[in-house]
C-alpha cells in the first residue's frame, strides 16, 4: 500500500511541471508584446519597460523558465501590477472564504445525492426512481449562474430571506455566516449533485444483480444493510471517481458563482484579474487551481485502496 501511494505522489511531479511549463508559455507565445497588452494604449515606452523588467521577459527564454520554476517551487507567485502586493498575499485573504464555500458545497451534494442514488437504484423503474431521474437531468442542464439569479429574485428580493451578496465571518456568528453561504452553495452544488446521484444510481444498480447480494438477501439481510453496506462499499470506487472528477466543475463554477453573489473568494479574484489583465495573479491562479486539481485527484487514488485492497498491489 505505502508503495503505491509513494508512486502516485511521485506521478504528480511531472503533472505539475506540464501545468507549470502551460502557464510559463502563456504570456510569451501569446501575439504581440505582453509588456504593451498589460500597459494598455496609452503608456509610454518606459512604462513599457518597467512591465517588461518587472516581468523578467528582458531576459532569454531559457533564463526565464529558470527563474519562474524556482519561483513557484520557494511558493513565489510574483507580484500584482495593480495593487503592488504579493500575490500570495492577495491569495491568502481570498482563499478562506472559496474553501468554505467548497466544502460546504462538497457536504451539501454528497450526503444528499448518494441516498438519493441508492434508494432510486433499489426502487429502479418507479415513481422514486422516475422522479430522482428527472431532477438529477434537471440539475445537470441548469447552469450555475441562472441558478443563482433565480434564487436572489426569490429569496433576496422578494422573500427578504436571505442576503443578496457578501460574506460573514463565522466570528460573526452563526446565522450571518450560513445565511451567506446557503444560496451559493445550493446554487453551486446542484450540478454536483445531480451528476453524484446519477453515477451513485447506475454503479448501485450493477452491484444489486451480483451473486453475493442475491446471497446476502438470501442470508437474511436487512434491506438498509444490504444496500448500504455491502451494495455502497462494492461501488465505491466509482461514485469516489466521479466526487473527484467533480472537483473540476467546482473549479469552473466557483468563478462564476463567485461572481454573481460578489462573493470574496479567489474566483472572484480571478475574474478581476482578467478584466484588469493582472497576468501575475492570472498566472498564479491557473498554477493554484491546477495544483489543488492534481492534489484532489491523488487523494481519490489513494482513498482506492480502502475500498478496494487489490488496488494496494
Amino acid at each position: 500500500m505505502l508503495t503505491y501511494i509513494i508512486r502516485r505522489i511521485v506521478s504528480t511531479i511531472p503533472v505539475m511541471l506540464v501545468v507549470a511549463l502551460v502557464v510559463f508559455s502563456l504570456i510569451r507565445l501569446g501575439p504581440g508584446d505582453p509588456a504593451a497588452i498589460l500597459a494598455g494604449e496609452e503608456a509610454t515606452p518606459d512604462e513599457i519597460d518597467k512591465i517588461r523588467i518587472m516581468l523578467g521577459l528582458d531576459k532569454p527564454w531559457y533564463i526565464q523558465l529558470g527563474l519562474f520554476l524556482g519561483n513557484v517551487t520557494r511558493g513565489n507567485l510574483g507580484t500584482s501590477i495593480y495593487s503592488n502586493k504579493d500575490v500570495s498575499q492577495l491569495m491568502g485573504q481570498r482563499i478562506g472564504p472559496t474553501l468554505v464555500l467548497t466544502a460546504t458545497t462538497v457536504v451539501f451534494a454528497v450526503l444528499l445525492a448518494i441516498p438519493i442514488g441508492v434508494v432510486a437504484a433499489w426502487k429502479v423503474g418507479s415513481l422514486i426512481d422516475r422522479a430522482v431521474m428527472f431532477f438529477a437531468v434537471l440539475g445537470f442542464s441548469i447552469p450555475g449562474f441562472w441558478l443563482g439569479f433565480i434564487f436572489i429574485y426569490i429569496f433576496s428580493v422578494k422573500l427578504r430571506w436571505l442576503p443578496v451578496q457578501g460574506y460573514s465571518p463565522l466570528s460573526d456568528g452563526w446565522w450571518p455566516f450560513l445565511s451567506h453561504l446557503i444560496l451559493p452553495t445550493v446554487s453551486l452544488g446542484l450540478v454536483y449533485l445531480a451528476l453524484i446521484a446519477r453515477i451513485t444510481r447506475a454503479t448501485v444498480i450493477d452491484v444489486l444483480g451480483e451473486d453475493f447480494m442475491r446471497t446476502a438477501h438470501a442470508k437474511g439481510v436487512s434491506p438498509f444493510t444490504a444496500l448500504f453496506t455491502h451494495a455502497l462499499k462494492n461501488a465505491a470506487v466509482p461514485i469516489v471517481t466521479i466526487i473527484g472528477v467533480g472537483v473540476a466543475l467546482l473549479i469552473s463554477g466557483v468563478v462564476v458563482v463567485e461572481t454573481v453573489f460578489a462573493y470574496p473568494g479567489l474566483g472572484r479574484m480571478t475574474v478581476d484579474a482578467i478584466m484588469s489583465r493582472d497576468y501575475p495573479v492570472i498566472q498564479a491562479m491557473i498554477m493554484v487551481f491546477s495544483g489543488a486539481y492534481v492534489l484532489i485527484n491523488l487523494c481519490v487514488d489513494v482513498s482506492y485502496t480502502f475500498f478496494d485492497p487489490r488496488i494496494r498491489y
